[in-house]
C-alpha cells in the first residue's frame, strides 16, 4: 500500500494540454484534457487550484490544512486519493526530483 502513496517531496502538476476551466454556461469548474472533461466538486477544485508545478505535495497539503482548518491526515488522504486517480488517467503528473539534478 505504501507503493501507492505519493511522496511528500514530489511536485504534482498538470501536464501540457490539461487545464482547469470555468464553464460559465453551466456554472461549474472542470478539468479539461484532450477529448476528456471531468466535472470538479469543491474539494477537487481546491486541490487542483493549488498545483503550480513548483510546490511539493507536502506544501499543497499544508496550504489546504491551513485554509480549511482541517487535520493533516484527512487532507493528505483526500489529496493522495484524488491525485492518484488523476495520475491513473494521465491528467496529473509528478516531478519526483524537483531540484532537477540532471
Amino acid at each position: 500500500m505504501t507503493a501507492d502513496r505519493i511522496s511528500g517531496a514530489a511536485v504534482p502538476y498538470l501536464p501540457r494540454g490539461v487545464r482547469l476551466h470555468d464553464d460559465r454556461v453551466r456554472g461549474i469548474r472542470v478539468l479539461l484534457a484532450p477529448e476528456r472533461v471531468i466535472q470538479l466538486d469543491p474539494v477537487g477544485h481546491a486541490i487542483l487550484s493549488e498545483l503550480d508545478g513548483k510546490r511539493s505535495l507536502s506544501d499543497v497539503v499544508l496550504t489546504l490544512c491551513t485554509r480549511y482548518d482541517a487535520p493533516a491526515e484527512q487532507i493528505e488522504g483526500d489529496v493522495q486519493e484524488f491525485l492518484r486517480g488523476l495520475m491513473d488517467r494521465r491528467m496529473v503528473f509528478l516531478n519526483d526530483n524537483p531540484e532537477g539534478a540532471s
